[in-house]
Formats: C-alpha cells, sequence, structure tokens
C-alpha cells in the first residue's frame, strides 16, 4: 500500500559457537563441538584431508580424516565428523573434531576456532540451542543432565526414558484432555443452540478426578525418583564398640574409618558414596551412642542424633556377642518410625543376642510396627552381606513400578509445577461442588494446563531456561 511502509524483517544469524565437550584432561582423544550457520565454512578453512577435499564438499553423517592447519602450522592430525542442519543435535550445522586427548593440543584447537570466528560456548549451549530449534523438549534437555550424572543403573534407565520424551509424551497426554475440555466450554458457551452443557458438570468432574488421579500418582513418584538420583542417606548407628566402623569399612572395600578395641573411638562422622546393587547409599558411620562424660564425645553422639533424625535408613549395628543393654535400648526408640536394618555382627563369636530377643524388644518398646530387617552379618570375616543390597533395594524401590516403565519424577521443578497443576484442578472440583457456572472451570483448567507446560517448555520464559541451562557443562 501506497504510504506505509511494510515491515522490516531482519535475519539475524546464530552465532557459531564451539566448546570442549569432553573432560578437560589428558586422554586418547577429545572432541571439540562446532554448532551453527558458520560452522563447515570456519572449520573447512582450518581442515585440510590428504585429497585436498574441502569439508563443505563432504557429506553429512560422515567422519573425515586429515589435519587441522593454521598459519602453515600442522597443529594436529584429526577425524571430522560432519552434521548437516536439520539432521544434527541443535538442528544447526555442527561438526565435531576429534583430536589427540592432550589438553594443550586440545585448547590450541579450540583457540583457533576462536580466532576464525566461533564464539566460546556458554555452558548449556549447545542443549539450549537443541530446545530452542524443536529439537527436544526441556524435559528432555534436564534428561540430558541426569543420564550425565546418573551413577547407578536405575538413575541410567531414568535418564534414557526421559531422554526418549517419556514425560514430554505423559505431560502432552494430559495437557490435551485439559485443553480438549476448555475448547469444549468455550465453544458451548459461544455457540450454545448448538453446542450443550447439559449434565457437563457431572461428566467433567469424573474427568477432572482421573487426571487428579494421573498427576497425584506422578507426584508421589518423586520421592522414588530422589532415591534413584540422589541416593540413600544411611546412617550407621549402634552402641559404641559393637563394629560400625568395621561394617563401614567392609561395605566400602577399603579401611576408610578407624578400628580399634577402645569405645568412643568414632568421635564425628564420616560420609562416604557407595553403589550397591541398582542403588546408590550415602553412607554415614557415627560415633557410638552411649552416656558418656566426655565433652568431645557427647559432641559427636548429639551430630549422630541429628543425622538419624534426617536420614532416609537406619543401618542399626548390634553386638550379638554382647547382652542388649539401655544404650540398645536407646537407640530403638530414637530410630522409631525409620527404615532400619538392623546388623546383627558378630556372629563369628558366640552369640548372645538372638533375631528373636531383638524382635521381642522392638515389640516391647511399640516398635513393632516399624519397618525392619534383621541381618545376621560378621564384619571381621565379611560374612551376610550379600542380602544387604536387596533388603535396601526393596526398602525403597518399587520393583513393579520400575519394571513397568512407568513415568517417575526425579526432578523437583517437575513435581512443584504437577502440584500446582493438582491445586488448579481441585480448584475446578470446588467451582463444581458449589454449583458455578462452566466459565469458571476454564480459568483454573488453564492453570493447570499452563503449569504442566513449564515442565516440557511450552510455558517458559527465557529466565527459566537460562537458568537451567546455566547448570550443564561447557560443552553439552
Amino acid at each position: 500500500m501506497r504510504g506505509i511502509n511494510p515491515p522490516l524483517f531482519v535475519y539475524m544469524k546464530n552465532p557459531t559457537i564451539a566448546a570442549i565437550a569432553t573432560a578437560l584432561d589428558n586422554s586418547g582423544i577429545a572432541i571439540i563441538r562446532v554448532s551453527g550457520d558458520e560452522a563447515i565454512d570456519i572449520v573447512s578453512k582450518l581442515f585440510i584431508t590428504p585429497s585436498g577435499k574441502l569439508l563443505s564438499d563432504c557429506k553429512s553423517g560422515t567422519i573425515n580424516y586429515g589435519h587441522i592447519i593454521f598459519n602453515s602450522d600442522v597443529i594436529d592430525e584429526v577425524y571430522v565428523s560432519l552434521f548437516r542442519s536439520p539432521n544434527s543435535y541443535t538442528r544447526e550445522d555442527v561438526v565435531e573434531i576429534n583430536t589427540h586427548g592432550g589438553i594443550y593440543v586440545t585448547k590450541k584447537v579450540l583457540a583457533v576456532l576462536l580466532k576464525n570466528g566461533c564464539r566460546l560456548a556458554m555452558p548449556g549451549e549447545f542443549s539450549k540451542r537443541a530446545f530452542l530449534n524443536g529439537r527436544i523438549d526441556l524435559s528432555q534437555a534436564e534428561a540430558v543432565m541426569e543420564l550425565i550424572n546418573s551413577e547407578n543403573d536405575l538413575s541410567l534407565k531414568s535418564g534414557i526414558s526421559k531422554l526418549s520424551g517419556s514425560v514430554y509424551k505423559k505431560i502432552k497426554e494430559i495437557r490435551d484432555e485439559i485443553i480438549y475440555e476448555i475448547a469444549h466450554i468455550e465453544s458451548a458457551l459461544d455457540d450454545p443452540e448448538h453446542i450443550s452443557l447439559d449434565n457437563y458438570s457431572e461428566e467433567i468432574r469424573n474427568k477432572i478426578d482421573k487426571i487428579l488421579k494421573e498427576l497425584t500418582k506422578l507426584s508421589d513418584s518423586t520421592e522414588t525418583g530422589r532415591i534413584i538420583r540422589n541416593g540413600i542417606k544411611t546412617v550407621i548407628v549402634g552402641k559404641p564398640n559393637v563394629g560400625k566402623s568395621s561394617v563401614m569399612n567392609v561395605l566400602l572395600g577399603e579401611d576408610r574409618a578407624i578400628v580399634t578395641d577402645i569405645e568412643g573411638t568414632t568421635r564425628d562422622s564420616i560420609e562416604e558414596g557407595l553403589k550397591l546393587g541398582n542403588i546408590n547409599l550415602r553412607l554415614i558411620d557415627t560415633a557410638g551412642i552411649r552416656n558418656s562424660e566426655d565433652i568431645i564425645e557427647n559432641i559427636g553422639i548429639e551430630k549422630s542424633i541429628t543425622l538419624c533424625n534426617d536420614a532416609d535408613l537406619i543401618l542399626f549395628v548390634i553386638d550379638s556377642s554382647r547382652e542388649l543393654d539401655d544404650n540398645d535400648i536407646k537407640i530403638i526408640k530414637m530410630t522409631e518410625n525409620k527404615k532400619m536394618i538392623i546388623l546383627l555382627n558378630k556372629t563369628d563369636k558366640d552369640m548372645v543376642v538372638s533375631e528373636e530377643d531383638i524382635d521381642k524388644l522392638m515389640s516391647e518398646r511399640g516398635n513393632a510396627s516399624s519397618t525392619y530387617h534383621i541381618i545376621p552379618v560378621s564384619a571381621k570375616e565379611n560374612i551376610g552381606f550379600d542380602e544387604l543390597s536387596n533388603v535396601a533395594e526393596s526398602l525403597f524401590i518399587d520393583t513393579n513400578v520400575i519394571n513397568s516403565n512407568e513415568v517417575i519424577i526425579t526432578n523437583l521443578r517437575h513435581k512443584a509445577n504437577i502440584d500446582d497443576a493438582i491445586l488448579s484442578l481441585n480448584s475446578v472440583i470446588n467451582s463444581i461442588e458449589l454449583g458455578m457456572p462452566e466459565d469458571f472451570y476454564t480459568i483454573d483448567m488453564m492453570g493447570a494446563y499452563t503449569s504442566l507446560g513449564y515442565i516440557i517448555g511450552e510455558e517458559v520464559d527465557d529466565d527459566l531456561v537460562n537458568e537451567i541451562f546455566s547448570k550443564f557443562c561447557m560443552g553439552k
């Protein structure tokens, strides 16, 4: 139209970024990742194949042998992988340079790339671009770090499941149900002659109840998810000289804690990580609990009691060669309502305490309903500990859930968003019970829809995106 300037569209190229994608240490190989509109052109200036073929002329999905050369100097002999847009991790042109794994040579190649037009990638920027370009959703991006940080088979399986889109699929399915009902209500309000809302309140309530059950199940799975991701905070307790430190050393396979026949040797807590079967234990050895007049020892005992209160699991070590006494009773009282494995230690000696004695004491002290298992062991002979991993796993992990491949929420941000959605949908139920008009339902239903959108990144602001990806490692 004459006299009116058309909108001005400016195409902004993404800066081409580069970073070392492997651990910066002397190793067999290192990988430098380059991504962006000029990735292929920049590397082509530096990469020479024996035949003289340019990287820009190579096919996507190929690995090419040659040298990185700068100012006529050979920097390194390399293999270069080429991935053309959109068939790459970021959906941009991506080049990965496989160098020899020396720290100096890897940094040298990166420095040459930066001199020729690349910008150093920020932490998580490759994954951020993958998200912004629609390659992955936000839950899949977060699963990348879960996968990298996994320390056992269950956390690895959980990360792979989320990376393949299990959370996205479940959340999208629920969001689709919610938005369908919102659209139905709004359509009926706009065209009441053709779309009826008669008896709709009962119908929508049944659907909301179904969605609430699914969301509640997801929210409740967070406790299992926390155990899978962070491990079980496990505190070893017992009166002095029952073999707590010996038990810890056996579990760790090394002499981590000092072991003597002198009571009160351990005066402060010792913490170590331990992979036990399919789970991880955050193992804490504590000072022996007894009545003592030693000020320093009492500080350790008080810390032991505090640690017990915060523990997921108690490993209560009892010396089977010594009679139970007031100190054992004190520990039983302070571990009430805790998940506990009682290790009946020193079974290589003449036993004066049996499993029946412990069951009787637990019953007399009101702990009969507590969740506990008794395992006879000998730390000295390393006997009986094979059963520990199965018992610990059974206390915390629902194998039926794991084997059924149900979605397990391991991310606290996801749980918070799910809980917000539950709150909104409960408000819908409340509106129905109060007999409110249907247009009131849509307000809270949209709130639930939006809360769930934050999980997969369909409802998200720049600050949250930047915060999430800033926690990633540099080359990811």
